[in-house]
């Protein structure tokens, strides 16, 4: 992958922000509590289509990814807590290529690999990539050998704390993905496994966020007769017997009848659930003088205007679903 300019229409977003200064936690937000808020609204949060979330272990770095015109353009950017505050947002190295596609950002437990999805553009296919870390910064991407890329698709790597990969994999019908499993033993992969049916439930499952400990797994899941809507986020608890409980909706705070709800993260300090929504305020606010363009293009600028935003909310609401025995 080459490194090329940054695409111009995320050139002109990133000259919005620039100027703004942050200094605490988390781009100096106010942490949520138990109602979803969204996260770092401008920031990350901007009226483009964002997903995906992942943050390092001291916190001080945070990658997301946003898309265009249903992925024809897809970057991650990131943000890096420095001397004098976070960083202005920018568009990553290593996702600067027009000639390819980059989603799904997830970095390994202890900070030491970033994961992510690359595709070329107008490919169907996809495949993990990582880069090992090299001081402050990231070494040469490097896309996954078998088993863990196919001649198929591959995506949304979610990474425990020994090493054990979960992603999903599509089936040999498009649009059926299931989740699979992979150990790390002695630096390989070991050949996937795929995950019995309280995991895989529903129609179709995929992007599953797992605890770095395996206690739980979060799945969007689509075709539940229990489901709120289109896709729906589910979590499914795991004990020591590697036993998997029964598949719980997270509920109306987290589900929406929308259909853009599937990129699942907690953060690595377990205090908070940050997921991907497409949300509206129920009665838009609209001016007493009427419409005009320039209104539209505020709206069509700022959070909650029907492309998918990051939500974030206190993860005791995962203790709250956990069932007896797990």
């Amino acid at each position: 992958m080459t490194k090329q300019a940054v695409p111009v229409f995320f050139s002109f977003f990133l000259l919005s922000v620039a100027g703004t200064a942050f200094a605490g936690p988390y781009l100096d937000q106010a942490p949520p509590g138990d109602e979803p808020v969204l996260f770092a609204p401008g920031i990350v949060s901007d009226g483009l289509n964002n997903r995906d979330m992942t943050i390092t272990p001291d916190g001080r770095e945070i990658y997301w990814s946003s898309n265009l015109r249903n992925f024809e353009v897809s970057v991650i950017l990131y943000s890096r807590l420095t001397d004098n505050g976070w960083s202005e947002p920018e568009v990553a190295p290593f996702s600067r290529d027009p000639g390819y596609v980059y989603y799904e950002p997830a970095l390994s437990p202890d900070g030491s690999q970033l994961f992510f999805v690359a595709s070329e553009a107008g490919s169907e296919f996809n495949d993990i990539w990582v880069m090992d870390r090299e001081g402050d910064a990231w070494g040469k991407p490097q896309k996954l050998d078998a088993p863990i890329n196919s001649p198929g698709k591959e995506y949304f790597p979610s990474v425990t704390h020994d090493g054990t990969m979960y992603f999903t994999r599509e089936g040999d019908t498009p649009g059926m993905e299931a989740i699979y499993r992979s150990r790390l033993v002695e630096g390989r992969y070991t050949e996937p496994e795929k995950l019995p049916e309280n995991v895989n439930c529903g129609k179709s499952h995929f992007n599953a966020f797992i605890a770095p400990d395996e206690d739980y797994i979060i799945v969007p899941v689509w075709g539940r007769e229990d489901s709120l809507g289109s896709i729906d986020y589910y979590i499914v608890f795991r004990n020591k017997n590697d036993e998997w409980s029964a598949p719980v909706n997270m509920g109306p705070k987290i589900n929406t009848a929308g259909s853009k709800e599937y990129t699942p993260y907690v953060s690595p300090d377990g205090k908070y659930f940050f997921f991907m929504s497409a949300r509206s305020p129920a009665k838009p606010d609209i001016p007493e003088e009427g419409f005009s363009g320039d209104y539209l293009e505020q709206v069509h600028s700022r959070p909650e205007n029907g492309n998918s935003d990051i939500y974030w909310i206190d993860a005791d609401i995962i203790e709250e679903l956990r069932p007896e025995g797990f």
